[in-house]
């Protein structure tokens, strides 16, 4: 897609913006996991399983877009450390459900908050009603997006997984 008007320009620069806030943020993330006993790909997992109590390994294979034998890994070494327990569905016993322990809710509080000071700082160097000018912007972009994924999801369940995107 060419871009040529002024509308297009920040629309472009807007992406820019985007992604390569997203790049500093993830790499930020993994500086600071490399601050606890756990990789970028075990925190993402245990992050969903806090999120969605009780979580198959199939779904969570879905959610991470990785392969069966790939998530049982994860999986293995998470339980090892004690991050997350794997237990028989009670319904049907061949199915079995992901917890996180204990020491995976505070381990994920711990990451949590040494993210949340280092947003923090950055955020500090703005005034008041720029962090909330921020904020607002965020949600906004949040929301629409949010909506729209939501419909071409409905689209690509009615449609057997053909949907189109903007992409």
């Amino acid at each position: 897609m060419a871009l040529e008007g002024p509308f297009d320009c920040l629309v472009e620069e807007i992406d820019y913006l985007i992604r390569y806030t997203s790049r500093i943020v993830r790499r930020r993330g993994r500086d600071i996991l490399s601050e606890f006993d756990i990789t970028p790909p075990q925190f993402s997992a245990l992050l969903i399983i806090i999120q969605n109590e009780n979580l198959t390994m199939g779904c969570l294979c879905q959610h991470l877009y990785l392969a069966s034998s790939t998530v049982t890994d994860l999986i293995n070494r998470m339980e090892k450390n004690e991050l997350v327990e794997r237990v028989r569905d009670s319904v049907d016993r061949r199915v079995m459900r992901l917890r996180p322990k204990p020491k995976g809710h505070a381990l994920i509080k711990k990451v949590m908050a040494s993210r949340l000071r280092y947003l923090s700082s950055i955020l500090s160097e703005v005034g008041e009603e720029e962090r909330e000018e921020i904020r607002r912007s965020f949600h906004k972009l949040y929301t629409l997006m949010h909506e729209r994924q939501t419909r071409y999801d409905e689209v690509d369940k009615t449609n057997g997984g053909d949907a189109q995107t903007d992409e």
